[in-house]
């Protein structure tokens, strides 16, 4: 395969372009997945029975291809950005949700105990303890969720909205590689370097875990 080293040397701007949008299509939807699925999650870890019907919807809806819910949204959004990050933050929340309520279910009930003694209230209690013990759960499933929509955004070019996904297309048009490689392997770099930001995020969260691995 003959890659042409010069044609991503004059298109280095377009590509750093379509891979700024690549991202912000890709992590804005897992933002708000995760805005949705917090208080979805304390509901579900709070009532028990709401978490099979709702994590049943989720996994229902990320067994949808992306291209029919594209073509479901355009009806109603058009050829516009929310018709992807839609349906994209529809398939975070089969990731999220499950993770919040496993994160929460990792409290002790002896921590929660100690905290109530200490006086928290319920929402005290869940802001500052629960959740900052659930983070690494949480923040688990928002690796996967960003890493699953950055590679699910190429698609969305079949819509005019795809960033990286318009040189893959281009570049099949054209049967030219050199396009469809580059912007391939940007794909990788952005997941890649999104992973390695949201370990670094997680470490920054709980400085205690970082105490506890130097001790």
């Amino acid at each position: 395969m003959d890659i042409d080293w010069g044609w991503i040397g004059d298109h280095t701007g377009t590509l750093g372009d379509h891979a700024l949008i690549h991202i912000r299509l890709a992590l804005l939807p897992v933002l708000f997945g995760l805005l949705i699925s917090l208080p979805l999650g304390v509901l579900c870890r709070r009532w028990q029975w709401m978490f099979p019907p709702v994590l049943t919807v989720a996994n229902i809806l990320y067994a949808i291809p992306s291209l029919a819910l594209y073509m479901v949204f355009v009806q109603y959004t058009g050829l516009t950005e929310a018709t992807v990050m839609i349906p994209l933050t529809l398939y975070s929340l089969s990731v999220l949700v499950p993770n919040v309520v496993d994160g929460l279910g990792s409290v002790s009930e002896p921590v929660r105990q100690a905290a109530t003694a200490m006086g928290f209230g319920p929402l005290r209690r869940l802001l500052q303890v629960e959740l900052p013990i659930a983070v690494p759960i949480v923040i688990a499933g928002v690796r996967v969720a960003a890493v699953s929509s950055i590679s699910l955004v190429a698609v969305g070019q079949l819509i005019g909205q795809g960033g990286l996904g318009y040189d893959i297309l281009r570049g099949y048009q054209l049967t030219f590689q050199t396009q469809m490689v580059a912007a391939s392997v940007l794909i990788v770099l952005l997941a890649l370097v999104t992973d390695a930001v949201l370990v670094v995020v997680q470490r920054l969260l709980t400085p205690w875990a970082r105490a506890r691995g130097a001790s």
